[in-house]
């Protein structure tokens, strides 16, 4: 079975941030190889923060018709609703580890899912998180990973 990859928002958004030449084609890179292994996984939270910053804050944002084909495109990920589980595991993981709430919704959220991988920019690299690995995608390509 392939292993699955949690995605946070910053890799949604940075795919259609063309500000960002270098890590946008990268971000491109991860969110197809994630759809041929059919491997990503992603949240309600991770949802509606990529159709909050696409079409209000990115500049140029894409229209709100566009995001929201995009946010009904990734339902095909199976989002983790952010349910009373998740929060409980994201309290154990604030605690325990020191992270921030929002972050730690997204480590409970990724463990619910069963995720190996958190792809994300905003934690340290090669972290542990009780299984869960948080992998930088600016620093490691998807070709270094068995599909």
């Amino acid at each position: 079975m392939t292993d699955r990859f949690f995605v946070d928002t910053n890799l949604l958004v940075y795919r259609r941030d063309a500000s960002q030449p270098i890590k946008q084609p990268l971000a491109a890179r991860w969110l197809a190889a994630l759809w041929t292994a059919r491997a990503g996984r992603l949240s309600t939270q991770v949802l509606n923060e990529y159709y909050q910053v696409v079409t209000h804050r990115l500049r140029p944002g894409i229209p709100a018709e566009e995001a929201q084909q995009e946010v009904r495109e990734f339902f095909a990920w199976k989002p983790v609703p952010i349910t009373r589980a998740v929060i409980e595991q994201a309290w154990v993981v604030e605690q325990r580890w020191g992270l921030s709430y929002w972050d730690s919704l997204i480590v409970g959220a990724a463990r619910e899912a069963g995720c190996h991988y958190l792809l994300t920019e905003d934690l340290q690299a090669g972290q542990e998180l009780d299984g869960l690995t948080v992998v930088n995608p600016f620093m490691r390509g998807p070709n270094e990973f068995q599909w």
